[in-house]
């Protein structure tokens, strides 16, 4: 934002400084070229009235020399012609005007207005001596352009410097404005993403910058405050619950098992029956509360490593495989780290094991791997049991979605939830050959 705005602001200036400045600087030079020639013709004239005296009037040529070293102490060059266009006096310097001063003087002559032509850096100007229809005489004066065009570059000087002031006054104006409203902002902007992260207790600064963004920033802490207010009253619901629940269900398993143990015939099947369905019961809590837990989740994300938490998970539930005959593997992947909450892709991958360990057959196979797929971490879990029909999947990560299930129906759920929190997506897909396949893509982290 910075960035854009300094070039904006920059831009503009320097439309208008060019509007301003070049407009006004041709003006001037304009200006300055008018004036010299105006100057040129007047002391022209002054030389062309004495030389009258002297051609029409025949009086001595005393005031047409003071006027003609006047000239040229000024450092002119002026010569004095007659009717004929014959060189009558003139300055030292007569003999540099050239054939072009004559032809100038034989145009005045003849009653016309030359332009006034410029002969080797000087400026050439003509006048009558006498009547403009029937001039005595003429004169012609050369002066040096030197003087006007030190001045002309020095109107472009000027406005030159004037308008890199202009400018860099702008850059400084422009970036300490760019910085004003942009710093609250990206200040904001880091308070957002802390927040996402699961800082709860982040807040942003509110003083700096426009009143809108400190009225942002003042919203954005609102917001923040009663967010944190809100999940911490959330897990405290859920800490509450789990304790309310696993007492008495702890207390009651235990009275079961006393009865259990003295009981015979009948009344010992129907007491494990009903070990049994606290034992579900149990387990059907410890899945509810799994889920609100991963609903509630603002993970901070850290670098977890995809390739060696695998492993680790395929190691682990390889014994319980074993033992209900099931061939669990991890194909080999590449080494990568993904961005997640920390012991998040652990419960992920528990949950998919152990569905896929229980939905196989014996004798099925369950295999885990894993790559990088355009900036993320793709992790598959692949079985050959039944599967899941069409209807089925749209459902399956809802709570209790697969009414077929043979657990709580809530380990898909977990899976869900926990990915979502940390950014990622999961769907479900066919095995090639029967089964079901559960991809996960997750936010790639790079290797530092």
């Amino acid at each position: 934002m910075t960035r854009r705005i300094t070039w904006t602001l920059l831009v503009l200036t320097s439309v208008l400084l060019v509007l301003a400045v070049v407009p006004l600087a041709v003006s001037m030079t304009a200006r300055e070229r008018v004036a010299f020639r105006d100057s040129q013709r007047a002391a022209t004239r002054v030389i062309a009235a004495a030389a009258e005296e002297h051609l029409s009037d025949h009086k001595p040529t005393t005031v047409m020399r003071q006027e003609l070293d006047a000239a040229a102490r000024a450092g002119d060059c002026a010569a004095v012609y007659d009717g004929s266009a014959r060189l009558v006096a003139g300055t030292p310097c007569t003999a540099a005007q050239g054939q072009e001063a004559a032809e100038l003087a034989e145009k005045v002559l003849a009653g016309h207005e030359p332009e006034p032509p410029e002969n080797e850096g000087r400026l050439l100007t003509a006048e009558p001596a006498g009547e403009v229809r029937a001039p005595s005489g003429a004169v012609v004066l050369a002066r040096s352009a030197a003087p006007l065009d030190a001045r002309i570059a020095a109107i472009w000087g000027w406005s030159a410097a004037i308008a890199s002031a202009g400018l860099a006054a702008s850059v400084l104006l422009s970036l300490r404005l760019a910085r004003w409203v942009s710093r609250p902002l990206s200040r904001l902007d880091v308070s957002a993403q802390r927040l996402g992260e699961g800082a709860l207790d982040e807040r942003a600064e509110v003083g700096g910058g426009p009143t809108e963004v400190r009225r942002l920033a003042a919203t954005f802490n609102t917001m923040a405050a009663r967010m944190e207010a809100l999940v911490h009253g959330h897990r405290a619901v859920l800490a509450d619950v789990s304790h309310q629940l696993r007492t008495p269900l702890a207390a009651l398993r235990l009275r079961l098992d006393v009865l259990a143990a003295g009981a015979e015939g009948d009344t010992a099947a129907e007491l494990a029956s009903a070990q049994e369905e606290i034992a579900r019961l149990s387990r059907l809590v410890d899945g509810l509360l799994a889920v609100a837990r991963a609903e509630q989740a603002t993970p901070r994300p850290v670098a977890v490593r995809v390739d060696e938490v695998v492993a680790e998970r395929v190691a682990a539930w390889s014994p319980v495989a074993e033992e209900r005959g099931v061939r669990l593997t991890a194909s080999h992947g590449p080494a990568l780290s993904a961005a997640l909450g920390s012991g998040h892709l652990e419960q992920i991958l528990d949950n998919l094991i152990a569905n896929a360990v229980d939905a196989v057959p014996e004798g099925g196979n369950v295999t885990l791997d894993h790559r990088a797929i355009a900036g993320l971490a793709r992790v598959r879990v692949r079985d050959d049991g039944p599967g899941m029909n069409a209807e089925t999947k749209t459902v399956a990560f809802r709570r209790f979605g697969n009414p077929e299930a043979r657990g709580t129906g809530l380990g898909l759920a977990i899976v869900h939830r926990l990915v979502a929190s940390n950014g990622g997506m999961a769907r479900l897909e066919d095995t090639p050959g029967g089964g079901l396949t559960v991809v996960l893509d997750l936010p790639l982290r790079p290797e530092v």
